[in-house]
């Protein structure tokens, strides 16, 4: 399926419905385990959090970041980056809040001659008093043409 380019344009600028979440004990056990690391002292979060907590916290999820960009099947998202900013460390049981939105979409040709779509979106992480925690900013490539 071909998607229009002015369809995915419109979505620059596109702000997530955002919230505030902890990130529990158990999760943060697991996602430790699956990294094969020994867990943090302190309920310290493991920084490979980052890849899904901040998605959670925003209010949406992999499959409808996927549904925005049209997009579905084996091969049709890859990632292209990540930019990852701490300014404090994240621990359990401790209520964050989230905010983010789309900051670009960009329709590139490939030298190949294949075609996808940019799609970059950026979240910050703040405790509930304001204080910043932490930003990701993830790039997409959404595949239209191997």
């Amino acid at each position: 399926m071909t998607v229009p380019v002015e369809d995915m344009l419109k979505l620059k600028g596109l702000k997530f419905p955002g919230g505030c979440m902890k990130i529990e004990h158990w999760e943060n056990w697991l996602l430790t385990d699956c990294t094969g690391s020994a867990q943090l002292p302190s309920n310290i979060v493991h920084p490979i959090a980052l890849f899904h907590i901040p998605i959670q916290g925003v209010g949406t999820s992999i499959a409808e970041l996927f549904a925005l960009g049209q997009v579905e099947g084996a091969g049709s998202v890859g990632l292209e980056g990540y930019d990852w900013e701490y300014f404090s460390l994240l621990h359990e049981d401790v209520e964050y809040c989230f905010e983010g939105e789309v900051i670009d979409i960009e329709r590139v040709k490939t030298k190949s001659g294949g075609i996808f779509d940019r799609f970059v979106f950026s979240i910050e992480l703040c405790t509930v008093g304001g204080d910043p925690v932490a930003k990701v900013t993830n790039s997409w490539r959404f595949w239209r043409m191997r």
